[in-house]
């Protein structure tokens, strides 16, 4: 009877919505807010504010979903552990990892490693925001540059480096920056910041830029970088097959910053069950 509505629950809260919370544990909504309901009851507590717009955790609610959170993760880890004895991999992975590396390097990888392993179940959310992988019931996320959150545990998968490239014809018609101070004479392609990131002798560097485009896509920077309407800095695997076709033209090498490492981080208590030390071997090989 304890267990009742505490599945149903968890979801509704990490995901905001009963219709969500219904899908994602395959079950009709009816069914969701009938055992969140009776749940309240049990407990004669309100777990949520529900309007017509949005459902959030109430005070309570709050206190009761960090607990129950963990009540399941250990679940899980009770069932990892068990399946950990099993040669094959199986069971569902959640993941997250940002918009871009996700779409190019990440998810084709993930797509051979389920053709590998096909029971094998994999939910992956792209989003460029660092999610919180304990409420959001993740099992790892991919993270690129300095590690800041000293909470998790991380993994070395592979590194990127930045570029700083511009067009030939760009070049001919401005000539190519010798110094970071020649940036501010450029038309910088900016993406979602103000400064690019070098590295002057045995000092790190945050240079900041100016232009006339600013985009929140990298491949549209790339575009206009081709077609000769700045300068732009950009991660390897977005320009480095057109610096070795030479559509673009590096500058500025002697002031690249060092190459940023591609995490994979995942909670100090989540166990790594046999399926997540697998996918990350096979990550490992394929990405470094």
């Amino acid at each position: 009877m304890k267990w009742e509505g505490i599945s149903e629950f968890v979801y509704v809260a990490e995901y905001e919505s009963f219709t969500r919370a219904a899908k994602e544990l395959g079950i009709s909504i009816a069914q969701v807010s009938r055992q969140v309901s009776a749940l309240e009851k049990r407990l004669n507590i309100k777990l949520f504010y529900r309007t017509t717009r949005k459902i959030s955790l109430t005070e309570e609610g709050r206190v009761f979903y960090k607990h129950c959170r963990g009540v399941l993760d250990g679940l899980d880890a009770a069932e990892q552990a068990i399946s950990s004895l099993q040669s094959t991999p199986q069971g569902k992975v959640k993941l997250t990892a940002p918009v871009t590396y996700g779409e190019q390097q990440l998810l084709p990888l993930i797509n051979d490693f389920i053709v590998q392993y096909p029971d094998i179940e994999v939910t992956a959310f792209l989003s460029n925001q660092k999610v919180d992988l304990v409420e959001g019931g993740y099992d790892l996320a991919i993270r690129i540059g300095k590690l800041r959150d000293s909470t998790l545990m991380a993994k070395k998968l592979s590194h990127r480096t930045n570029f700083v490239c511009a067009s030939p014809s760009y070049l001919d018609r401005y000539g190519a920056p010798q110094t970071l101070a020649e940036l501010s004479t450029h038309n910088c392609l900016l993406g979602s910041v103000d400064y690019w990131h070098f590295k002057e002798g045995e000092r790190e560097r945050n240079i900041r830029v100016s232009g006339k485009v600013r985009y929140n896509s990298g491949y549209s920077l790339v575009d206009a970088a081709l077609k000769g309407l700045g300068v732009v800095q950009l991660p390897d695997y977005y320009v480095q097959k057109y610096l070795e076709s030479g559509e673009l033209i590096s500058v500025l090498d002697d002031f690249r910053e060092p190459e940023e490492g591609i995490w994979a981080v995942y909670p100090q208590n989540r166990h790594l069950s046999t399926k997540i030390q697998m996918l990350l071997q096979y990550l490992q090989q394929h990405l470094s």
